[in-house]
Parts: structure tokens; sequence; C-alpha cells
């Protein structure tokens, strides 16, 4: 009979998230996308704000 596993054999490291990507000014895109993230944080869709900010993080190629 083969042993069960009972416990992780491994410890779990989780991270701190990181701050809320800030809108690049004069992009309407960027204000927008904070606007709708402010929206959802109000209302407590954090799936929401969090869809937000991988946007804002990943809109059109960064504005460098």
């Amino acid at each position: 009979m083969e042993k069960r596993k009972t416990a992780m054999s491994d410890l779990v490291h989780l991270t701190l998230p990181s701050p809320d990507p800030e809108p690049v000014e004069g992009c309407a895109g960027c204000v927008e996308l904070a606007n709708v993230r402010d929206r959802a944080r109000a209302g407590g869709d954090l799936t929401t704000v969090s869809d937000c900010n991988v946007f804002l993080r990943r809109h059109p190629q960064g504005h460098s």
C-alpha cells in the first residue's frame, strides 16, 4: 500500500500586490481605464480592478 501524502511538501511564498499603475497624462484610453477601475473598486468588483490594472500596464505598447 502506498503512503498517503497529507501535507504540502514545500512552503508557498506570496508577494504583496504591486501598486496600481498611473494613467498617462493626456491619454484618453488611460484615463477611461482608470475611471472604470475607480468605479469598480467603489462597487467592490476587484476582478475588474485587476483587469483594468493589467490593461493599463499593457496599454498600447506603453507610452515610452
